[in-house]
């Protein structure tokens, strides 16, 4: 039931509708001033104003604009983790932190197309980086040494994994919550001992359109469930992200790539192979299993993918999308690579006998469970930097790009290298390798002008047994 409160030159109508989904009561307000004259007069109309509001709340045509979108964000990510990825959703919470503090402490009706592009141009700015890395001003292992402390009680004492404290004393960058930790084991401020490291960096565009996106979905469920008319997100243009040509490498790159493979481990070495041959993502190629090859009729069967997030570890999920699910021709080397490979495999099984954990992945740890992706990032990282003077460096999705771009550059139709890609359509294909298709349509140009009308010098061309060069002839 409504009520109703008496102010100084109006009436304030209160409707109360329960609680949320956080047990907070939800309620609607009507502020009125009436216009009739009498105070009986008065009494009746404010109640019945009072009587349609309730009405209105009650059938859902009051809007609860109010509530603020930081509130409404709890809500929303509360509801939508069971229909999100775990990396998808991993990737969102690193994202509201920015969003809250630029928007959060406004009502959901208040937000205008004007709060989204003043937010969107201060992203682009520099120093609002959350991804800072830090670097340790001071000796580690003098530190150590003047306490008496081991690595092994340093990591203790810092809940840090060995293999990053080793990184800290090489002197590379950690990230803040690192850095955090080991100004907990010392007893020491973070600005006293650690340097943030290129926080003046601006955020990409892209990034700054993932932004956008979460915007818009978390403000188009908030349309849905009737808190606000329309999405102001609808009203306002997202970031334009300018065109980049992929890096990759060219043919004697990748041929000396693959010579300074034969001298790393057989598991990375073949998983690097397979990377450049075939274009596959990160986590599809750390999601074959020994069951997806088809010794017979050389193909590779894709059908899941490998990820990692903070919340999960290492967990096997579903490809990209459907027509990520794909079947790829393998080629007699790579044929060959996986055979040496799998018997090596064998012999690392045998070596550890009952510890070995067999779930069929092919490119595992030393006991059978399925590589962390980001371990492989970073050791192919670690291997470029080590070969900056032979090779550019790239990271290991470049390698797809890589691939896509030596697909096009020899010919093959741009349907056959979408499909295999695990691409939705050829036009995604198109646009991205748009560099490459032109550079390719310029030799293709080149080589049916040399089949028609052999070689000829540059600035004179033949035309059906005319020469020219600026003069008729």
């Amino acid at each position: 039931m409504a009520t109703i409160k008496k102010r100084k030159d109006n009436y304030l109508i209160t409707v109360s509708l329960g609680y949320d989904v956080n047990g907070k009561r939800i309620r609607k307000y009507l502020t009125y001033t009436p216009k009739a004259k009498t105070p009986k007069q008065i009494e009746k109309e404010v109640k019945k104003q009072a009587v349609l509001f309730e009405e209105k709340c009650l059938s859902g045509q009051v809007l609860n604009g109010n509530m603020k979108f930081k509130d409404f964000a709890d809500v929303w990510f509360k509801d939508r983790k069971k229909d999100l990825r775990p990396k998808t959703y991993e990737r969102y919470l690193t994202l509201l932190p920015r969003i809250n503090q630029a928007i959060g402490h406004l009502s959901l009706s208040k937000i205008q197309p004007p709060h989204l592009r003043k937010f969107y141009k201060n992203l682009a700015e520099g120093g609002i980086r959350l991804d800072t890395k830090y670097k340790l001003n001071i000796s580690l292992d003098d530190y150590l040494k003047e306490n008496n402390l081991t690595t092994a009680e340093f990591c203790r004492r810092s809940n840090l994994p060995n293999t990053t404290v080793i990184s800290i004393r090489k002197g590379n960058n950690v990230s803040k919550e690192n850095a955090e930790k080991v100004c907990n084991a010392l007893d020491m401020a973070l600005e006293n001992i650690f340097t943030a490291v290129d926080i003046s960096k601006p955020l990409a565009d892209e990034t700054i359109r993932h932004h956008h996106r979460l915007i818009s979905s978390i403000l188009s469920t908030a349309v849905e469930w009737g808190y606000i008319y329309s999405n102001p997100c609808e009203r306002t243009k997202p970031p334009k992200v300018a065109h980049k040509d992929p890096i990759y490498l060219d043919e004697k790159q990748c041929q000396i790539l693959l010579e300074l493979l034969e001298h790393e481990t057989p598991t990375y070495k073949t998983l690097i192979h397979l990377l450049l041959m075939e274009g596959m993502r990160r986590g599809e190629c750390l999601g074959l299993k020994w069951c997806d090859i088809d010794f017979d009729n050389h193909t590779m069967k894709i059908c899941r993918t490998i990820q990692y997030t903070k919340e999960n570890g290492v967990y096997e999920d579903e490809t990209k999308n459907n027509s990520s699910n794909r079947v790829i021709a393998l080629s007699h080397s790579i044929m060959q690579e996986l055979k040496d490979y799998r018997r090596y495999q064998t012999e690392q099984r045998l070596k550890v006998g009952d510890r070995w954990k067999d779930k069929g992945y092919i490119f595992t740890n030393d006991f059978g469970e399925p590589l962390n992706p980001n371990t492989v990032s970073s050791w192919f990282s670690k291997f470029m930097k080590k070969h900056t003077d032979q090779l550019p460096y790239i990271t290991l999705h470049k390698l797809r790009h890589t691939n896509a771009t030596l697909q096009i550059a020899l010919g093959t139709p741009i349907t056959t290298v979408a499909d295999r890609l695990g691409h939705s359509t050829s036009s995604t294909t198109a646009d991205i390798y748009a560099h490459a298709i032109q550079t390719a349509n310029r030799k293709a140009s080149e080589k049916l002008d040399t089949l028609l009308y052999g070689n000829i010098e540059p600035g004179r061309y033949h035309h059906f047994g005319y020469e020219t060069d600026g003069k008729t002839v």
